[in-house]
């Protein structure tokens, strides 16, 4: 067996195309075929758009263009086509910006964005037009877009840069907003208080018992506005990093008027930094965030409050992230990963930054086309369902699994993503009614059964391969099974067709390769 399991600069047919591996390593996933250790949201995919101008910049580098949620083209067919592919997608609206944007009302001038090095975050005031707000409207409702708005938390206070800002929040603006929203029969999904201003704040802060007296007062808006209708939108702050006592603090004092805590993950670094890819492939670098999903989760579950956890804005790498990284194939470790991970810490949401703009967009800030994450991102929303599965892998650190019920059917879909650049994995599925932990590496004595606890006739399972185009890990081009991913002439969303293979086969993962694997005959207690 030796022979067949190591095989040193050996080339094969794998599945239906050709792969060269390196080597081939056997290994084992567990999967606890009884417990449910997370719960997401059906719709647990989002992404964000943001304020940016062209004006902004980083690095030397303005990678924003017209990407603006004020300038963008709503009439471009790709855009419409790619956001109506996920039915729904949640967009979030909002951005470091969101705390200087005026809504227009009426009472004063409608400016825009002017670019301001001596000023908060860069730039002076802006303004939501009417107009535009319509505008955007319309599209979110042809799209089946679920909409989520950053408001202003910053009117009305002493803004102190680099410190605590002072006074309670100036609602008046934000609620003309709601106000006219409401008139205008528009459905949003969650009305978001703030953008990084808790814990020590990024340009500013907000003390937590100030932010708590400020979240009440947007529910009690809330709640007088949508008199009569049902569902209310969600309560959602505060929009920020992670730090224990500012969040023990606001989540103990809030329970009561809030629906979502919400975090920003740039776990990364800055996207100037040359080492992303070394990062984006050390398992020790992706595990580091292991840690505060985990905090997170059991500082909800201790607290009692209602309140669930989102991720309301990550692109891995701040500072707008790096081209030819963060918008590339080898993003999508990082990405899935993290996918994989909040939702095995019971995070509801995750949303990533961002929809289109910026170094980390799904789509091309220029082209619209879909980078290598749009796909990773609606797969992942058409096979993973809600309920996840404790899982973990025994032959390499270089696997990361997770498993969930299928979305599709009563079966259950896999995903293994392999951060080796030179082996391959011939993993072997089985199923652990006693796994006691979600991230064992190791393997110890367990009561396992093999593959394939199929129905009678079910002797099948789909799987669909992800590899750059040309094996580099910095192309914009992503191969499913083999073919490359992209629009047509009509800007069609590409069909996602899997493999058929005979379920008794080891899943077979390619050196550098993301495999979903949809085993829709196996029957588990967890998903009954």
């Amino acid at each position: 067996m030796g022979f067949e399991r190591w095989l040193v600069g050996l080339c094969f047919l794998s599945l239906h195309f050709i792969s060269c591996y390196g080597s081939v390593v056997e290994g084992s996933v567990f999967i606890d075929e009884k417990t449910v250790i997370g719960r997401i949201d059906d719709d647990f995919i989002c992404a964000t758009m943001d304020w940016w101008p062209p004006e902004k910049c980083d690095y030397g580098t303005c990678s924003w263009g017209k990407t603006s949620m004020l300038t963008l083209d709503l009439n471009n067919n790709i855009f419409l086509n790619a956001v109506k592919a996920f039915s729904p997608l949640k967009i979030r609206l909002g951005g470091t910006l969101q705390d200087k944007v005026i809504y227009e009302d009426g009472k004063q001038a409608c400016a825009q964005f002017v670019r301001n090095p001596s000023a908060l975050f860069g730039f002076t005031h802006g303004c939501l037009p009417i107009k535009r707000w319509d505008e955007l409207n319309e599209f979110f409702k042809k799209a089946g877009a679920k909409i989520i708005f950053g408001l202003n938390a910053l009117a009305g206070r002493t803004v102190h840069t680099a410190g605590p800002s002072e006074g309670a929040w100036d609602s008046t603006n934000a609620e003309s907003l709601i106000r006219y929203t409401v008139q205008k029969n528009y459905t949003i999904h969650g009305w978001e208080l703030g953008n990084e201003l808790c814990g020590t704040g990024v340009g500013t802060r907000v003390a937590a018992a100030q932010y708590v007296i400020d979240t009440m007062v947007l529910r009690n808006i809330v709640q007088k506005i949508y008199v009569g209708v049902e569902p209310k939108p969600l309560i959602i702050a505060p929009g920020g990093f992670y730090n224990e006592k500012w969040f023990k603090e606001f989540i103990d004092k809030s329970k009561g008027s809030l629906d979502v805590v919400s975090r920003h993950i740039y776990n990364l670094g800055p996207g100037v930094d040359e080492h992303l890819v070394e990062k984006i492939l050390n398992p020790s670098v992706l595990d580091n965030e292991v840690g505060t999903f985990g905090a997170v989760e059991n500082l909800i579950k201790s607290s009692g409050t209602s309140a669930v956890a989102w991720v309301g804005e990550a692109g891995g790498a701040y500072n707008s992230g790096r081209n030819l990284v963060t918008n590339t194939f080898v993003f999508s470790f990082w990405y899935l990963d993290q996918l994989g991970m909040a939702s095995a810490h019971d995070t509801k949401t995750y949303c990533r930054q961002t929809l289109i703009g910026g170094n980390y967009g799904l789509l091309n800030s220029k082209t619209f086309a879909p980078n290598p994450d749009f796909y990773s991102a609606l797969l992942w929303h058409r096979l993973m369902g809600r309920n996840v599965l404790s899982t973990s892998f025994s032959g390499t650190n270089k696997i990361r699994a997770y498993a969930h019920c299928a979305k599709q059917s009563k079966g259950i879909t896999l995903l293994l993503i392999n951060l080796d650049k030179s082996t391959a994995v011939e993993a072997n599925v089985m199923f652990n009614k006693t796994l006691p932990m979600r991230y064992q590496r190791k393997s110890q004595s367990r009561e396992v059964v093999r593959l394939p606890q199929a129905s009678p006739g079910g002797n099948s399972r789909e799987e669909y391969h992800l590899t750059a185009k040309d094996g580099a890990l910095h192309s914009q081009a992503m191969l499913l099974n083999g073919r490359v991913l992209s629009v047509n002439a009509h800007g069609d969303i590409p069909p996602l067709l899997p493999l058929i293979v005979n379920s008794t086969k080891a899943v077979v993962v390619d050196p550098l390769s993301i495999v979903f694997v949809h085993m829709p005959h196996v029957r588990l207690p967890a998903c009954s």
